[in-house]
């Protein structure tokens, strides 16, 4: 079975399928329908929630079908004009819907209990109020229904402009690898990056040459991406700050449902566990047969420990490994890996013009899972589609539930997908019949050690400080540089051989539009997630149900009541932190072991 494409017969043709196009009429006349409700009137409030669930539903469903051809296909241009209509849309829905959020964010407790009473074809109505809550409790940020349309109306060809802008450069770029006997290979971004990820020892850093050469080439451009969408932020915090501060950290605190304490207790201990995560870059680095790890090799399969070749896993293979690891946990998680293959939710196949990276997504109309990625048959490709899987499944569980309660924050979003990840290592580790096997395993754990507690918060320390002197104006490419080199030092010291200082230019998570600190929520759900599943072992047969369960109640609550409730821990002090990184340290010191006797 070679790497598999999409098939999205299940929802739509074609992008000139009348069923996408009867969705986008059907949702413009939704949107312009509620401006006939008033605001005042308890009924109407509840007609406007109806249908900005419709509304919702069907604009989601275009946009990330047309975000998905055009991840599959970064030069098309049909797709992209898709993904910026529904863009708009979505904007226009906001402005129309601004009303009745500000009316249900500032009214009294009587009234607005009054509008969660009764139900309609989507259930009761009370599936808002969580979310409607959150924002009740940010009401004091809150601008006027005129300001807020404003600025809904301005994202589209603003700040999301700007984040359209970086996938069109990424998506279209081509970089060329120069190799040791002084061959030119020129390819596409995203297929020098999963070059990162394979066993090609010879074409490993040619590769990363070429993408920092690309990222260097466009640096002022995407310098004034960066620039352009934190200066949109703290201009529009600024504004919001008319009656208490708004710090540039408190809307991704808000979005991730966590308080600034569990950030601060997070982030705290993974600078007290330097020693384990920059130990397991060292041991790394020894089997690259180099005093420190090098960014080329960060990303990088197993070298071989003998003269064979690392072994490469085909799709089949890799599914497979998958499938029995999640069936061990519930033959309904082997049933579910089955559905997804069969049914062709899976994009796999590299293409010239694939975006980089990975992710999943759903279709609201079916509640269907969709899975990205480009398979090069490494061991870390099958961990990064065992990771995508677990988001897949994450929304599989929920499928049934209403829409609105099904938006979870990217904290909680990785519990799943790390948790599918520490399945697979686990059930592999377990069947491992040789210490080159053992090794093998324990090497994808030091590597998420890496990434996890090194990686992730250079980038969120990056980001924090990037903030703080963007206040007092822009920073030029050679400010970032800098600023990069610095925190790359900060946080991996000696076990890195050079600091990336491109960075912040080639990871395209500092370049979304939608959000910001896209970063802090991973090494959350790293942590989090090694905490749900050491519960595994201690709950046996109930687990799956229990596990099941805090799934569900994602949407519906924030961080810290999801932990209290599922686990018994207080996010909020360094104690469960801690304990997630001591069973971290007890792999890493396994790996470490089996490297030092090799």
């Amino acid at each position: 079975m070679s790497a598999p494409s999409w098939d999205f017969s299940f929802v739509y043709i074609s992008l000139q399928d009348p069923a996408l196009l009867e969705d986008i009429q059907k949702a413009e006349q939704l949107i312009a329908s509620l401006g006939e409700l008033s605001s005042d009137n308890v009924e109407q409030c509840q007609q406007a929630l109806t249908r900005f669930d419709d509304i919702k539903i069907l604009l989601l469903s275009a946009s990330n079908y047309a975000a998905c051809l055009s991840s599959v296909d970064a030069t098309n241009a049909e797709a992209k004009s898709l993904v910026v209509k529904t863009d708009v849309l979505l904007s226009s829905l906001a402005q129309a819907f601004s009303p009745f959020e500000s009316e249900l964010a500032s009214c009294n407790a009587d009234i607005f209990q009054s509008v969660m009473q009764g139900s309609d074809e989507h259930g009761l109505f009370s599936r808002h109020q969580f979310r409607l809550e959150q924002i009740r409790k940010q009401r004091v940020y809150r601008l006027s229904v005129a300001e807020e349309q404003l600025l809904s109306a301005m994202q589209v060809d603003g700040k999301n402009a700007w984040g359209r802008l970086y996938d069109n450069i990424t998506g279209d770029m081509n970089v060329t690898l120069t190799l040791a006997d002084g061959t030119l290979e020129t390819i596409g971004l995203s297929q020098a990056a999963s070059i990162l990820y394979g066993s090609d020892a010879s074409r490993r850093e040619p590769a990363w040459r070429a993408i920092y050469e690309g990222m260097e080439k466009q640096e002022i451009t995407f310098a004034a991406i960066l620039n352009a969408l934190a200066g949109n932020r703290l201009t529009e915090y600024k504004k919001r700050s008319h009656t208490e501060t708004l710090t540039f950290l408190q809307p991704a605190l808000n979005g991730s449902r966590i308080e600034q304490s569990t950030l601060d207790a997070m982030m705290q201990t993974a600078r007290e566990s330097q020693p384990i995560s920059r130990g397991a870059a060292q041991s790394m680095a020894k089997l690259f047969n180099t005093n420190a790890l090098t960014p080329w090799d960060e990303l990088a399969a197993m070298p071989p420990l003998s003269e064979a070749s690392s072994e490469t896993l085909s799709f089949e293979e890799g599914i497979a490994i998958i499938k029995q690891a999640f069936g061990e946990v519930d033959p309904e998680m082997a049933d579910f890996v089955d559905m997804m293959v069969e049914n062709r939710l899976i994009d796999a196949a590299p293409q010239p013009n694939k975006v980089m990276g990975a992710y999943c997504t759903k279709i609201p109309k079916t509640r269907t899972p969709l899975v990205f990625m480009s398979y090069g048959g490494s061991m870390s490709d099958v961990l990064t589609l065992a990771h995508e899987l677990g988001h897949a499944f994450h929304n599989w569980v929920m499928r049934d539930m209403p829409y609105v309660e099904t938006t979870y924050p990217m904290t909680l979003a990785e519990t799943a997908s790390i948790f599918a990840e520490n399945v697979v290592r686990d059930a592999l580790l377990a069947r491992a019949k040789s210490d080159n096997d053992k090794m093998l395993m324990l090497w994808e754990e030091a590597q998420s050690a890496v990434a996890l507690l090194l990686n992730i918060p250079v980038r969120f320390q990056f980001e924090k400080a990037f903030y703080e002197q963007r206040e007092n104006g822009e920073l030029s490419p050679a400010d970032l540089k800098a600023l990069m080199a610095s925190t790359w030092k900060d946080w991996y010291g000696e076990a890195s051989s050079e600091p990336n200082d491109l960075f912040w230019a080639s990871k395209l998570h500092f370049s979304i539009a939608e959000i910001s600190f896209y970063n802090y929520p991973y090494l959350f759900g790293y942590l989090f997630s090694t905490g749900v599943y050491a519960q595994r072992q201690h709950k046996g047969e109930r687990f799956y149900e229990d596990y099941k369960a805090l799934l569900r109640d994602t949407g519906r609550m924030t961080a810290s009541d999801v932990a209290e409730k599922h686990l018994g821990v207080n996010l909020r002090a360094g104690d469960f932190w801690a304990q997630s990184v001591a069973i971290v340290g007890t792999r890493i010191e396994a790996f470490q072991k089996l490297v030092d006797d090799f």
